[in-house]
Parts: C-alpha cells; sequence; structure tokens
C-alpha cells in the first residue's frame, strides 16, 4: 500500500463524485431548467465544504444525460438526416455541457459567500483495455426509464440494443459497454494536478471520463461505451493524492441484505469486508456495488477513507455520524 502525508480537516482534500441521477432526478423531465435546479442545490452543499476549510475536486456521472443525448442523435437522423455522433463523443458533449453547469452554479455560490475561488472544467479522456472482460457484455444503465409498452416500441426500433428492468424505481433502461478505467490521459493527468496544486476547484472526469484506446502505443481512438464514474473518481482521487473520496448517492449508506427483513446499514467498515460484502453479492452491480468497489480500491492504494453518503447528509458523514465509511484494513 501507498504511503501519503496525512491532513487535518482544514486543507483535506476530497474528491466528490456527483451522480448523474442527483441532477436528472426518476420522474422528472430532463430540461435544462430541472437540471439546473437540481445542479445548483448541490452546489450550496459543495460552498459548505469549501467554506468549512476543505479543498474539493468535483467529478459527476451522466447516466440519465448520455442516454438523452443519444436519443437526440437518434432523433435527429430521424427527422432530418443529420448524421448521428459516435458514443464517446456524445459522452464528450454530456461532460462539457455538465461541467459548464456545475461550474456556473458553484463559482456564482461560492462569490455569493464571499469565496473568490476558481471553478474550471477539464475535458477529460480515460484509458481503457479493449480485452477487459467487461467489454463483453453491456452492464450499464442509461437514459430513461420505459414502461412496458414503450420498451417493445423501443426494442422493435432497436433489436441490437439491451435493456434490464429497475425494479427499485420501476422501468426498463437501456445497457451499453463499461470497461474498467485503467488510467487518466497523461496530458489531462499533468493538467489536473497543476489546477489543484494552485488552488482551483476542478471538475474533472465528468460522465466516467471519455473513453479511448491506444492502438500502436501512441493513436488514441474513442469507443463505444460509458465508464462508471465512481471507479473513474477513484483513479482521479488516487491520481491527485486525495485525503478522502467522497461518494454521493440517493440513499444515506450501502447496507448488506438491502430490501430484506435483515437489511442493516454498513457504518465504519475496512475493506476486506467491504470486499467479503462485494464478492457475495451483497451489493448491485448497476447502482451500489461500483460505489463500494471503488471506496475498496481508493483506501487500497493509500486513501485514508472513502465516504458513501447522500447529498444532504455530506458534512455528517465526513464527521462518521451518517453514511458508510470505507478504511484500510490497516
Amino acid at each position: 500500500m501507498s504511503q501519503r502525508k496525512r491532513t487535518s480537516r482544514k486543507g483535506e482534500l476530497l474528491v466528490i463524485a456527483l451522480g448523474g441521477n442527483a441532477f436528472h432526478r426518476h420522474g422528472e423531465k430532463g430540461t435544462f431548467e430541472n437540471q439546473n435546479r437540481q445542479i445548483r442545490n448541490a452546489s450550496r452543499h459543495l460552498a459548505d465544504l469549501v467554506e468549512s476549510g476543505y479543498r474539493v475536486v468535483i467529478t459527476h456521472g451522466n447516466g440519465p444525460q448520455i442516454g438523452d443525448t443519444l436519443l437526440r442523435h437518434d432523433a435527429g437522423q430521424k427527422m432530418y438526416g443529420i448524421p448521428p455522433f459516435p458514443m464517446d463523443v456524445c459522452v464528450a458533449e454530456t461532460q462539457g455541457a455538465l461541467g459548464y453547469m456545475i461550474q456556473l452554479a458553484l463559482r456564482s455560490e461560492l462569490k455569493r459567500r464571499g469565496l473568490d475561488q476558481v471553478v474550471l472544467s477539464t475535458l477529460t479522456r480515460v484509458l481503457v483495455d479493449t480485452n477487459d472482460e467487461e467489454m463483453r457484455t453491456p452492464k450499464k444503465p442509461i437514459g430513461p426509464f420505459y414502461n412496458h409498452n414503450q420498451i417493445q416500441k423501443v426494442r422493435k426500433e432497436h433489436p441490437d440494443y439491451t435493456f434490464a428492468y429497475d425494479k427499485a424505481r420501476g422501468g426498463w433502461r437501456r445497457l451499453v459497454l463499461s470497461p474498467n478505467p485503467m488510467r487518466i490521459g497523461i496530458a489531462e493527468q499533468s493538467a489536473i494536478k497543476l489546477l489543484v496544486d494552485s488552488g482551483c476547484i476542478v471538475i474533472a472526469c465528468g460522465g466516467g471520463g471519455i473513453p479511448v484506446i491506444e492502438e500502436k502505443g501512441w493513436h488514441a481512438i474513442g469507443i463505444e461505451a460509458v465508464i462508471d464514474k465512481d471507479l473513474a473518481g477513484e483513479r482521479l482521487a488516487t491520481l491527485i493524492r486525495a485525503d478522502r473520496l467522497v461518494i454521493l448517492t440517493d440513499v444515506e449508506a450501502a447496507y448488506v441484505d438491502y430490501g430484506k427483513p435483515s437489511q442493516r446499514k454498513l457504518g465504519l467498515i475496512r475493506a476486506s469486508d467491504a470486499e467479503r460484502f462485494l464478492k457475495e453479492g451483497q451489493f448491485a452491480s448497476g447502482s451500489m456495488g461500483p460505489k463500494v468497489l471503488a471506496g475498496i480500491r481508493f483506501v487500497q492504494n493509500g486513501g485514508k477513507s472513502a465516504v458513501i453518503s447522500e447529498l444532504t447528509k455530506m458534512m455528517n458523514a465526513l464527521g462518521g455520524r451518517s453514511g458508510t465509511t470505507i478504511i484500510p484494513d490497516s
């Protein structure tokens, strides 16, 4: 396990991973106004961290947004004959749009509080391996939820798509390939570290990063996939030697036996125990599983702790009063 200098809370460096579902809530129309309202709300909580003395780097998901973007391209082709863009370019679109919205909202909130701090979003490539087992089967849910009648129509239009039913939210969603992130692009690594070291609040690896592979060791090309934002967030947190990785979701914490009478919330847990629960299948692959896995990887790579929490309880979770905290075994 790598070693790093520990810091006190004041000046502690956090990577905050915001879920794409936090901006586009189930049941809401994904309008700019709705998503911008949710982003402004999240920015108030992020500003609380900055005001409390934390240093903050932000990443975010794009599950609903990338699905909507692909549908817009699909509709443009059907209605007007406009050629659609490939998935990696659509990831870049959502990365830029959401990064801009977060940057605008957070910078405004900080200035309102008299905190003149620079907030910058960076277009970030993330390298993946085409031989990754995760490239064989689509598992990452994206886009809107479809009811029974809608899914029949969509399946006829796109017989090559894969779908899965989400029992918790009640609807069908499209599944796409989601390979493991190997590393952040070399050029972006240097830029991100430079910005963080200069005191900027950086938004990076949005939507898990733009998935690319390298051919012949130098030729980078994008692929049809979406990287999980929590796993990419771990790569980002490890890169900048963050003290803590904070993964925000729509439930208070991670649970074992979730949804059963024996359901139990996990508070403080060591990485080896979290890994055991993960191998037992306690955490769903499309939701809590990647969050726990990211937390395990982060502390095994030298991080102080990984926190899984609901947005509004983030400050309590950082103080150990809420959420799930994964710590190293020693």
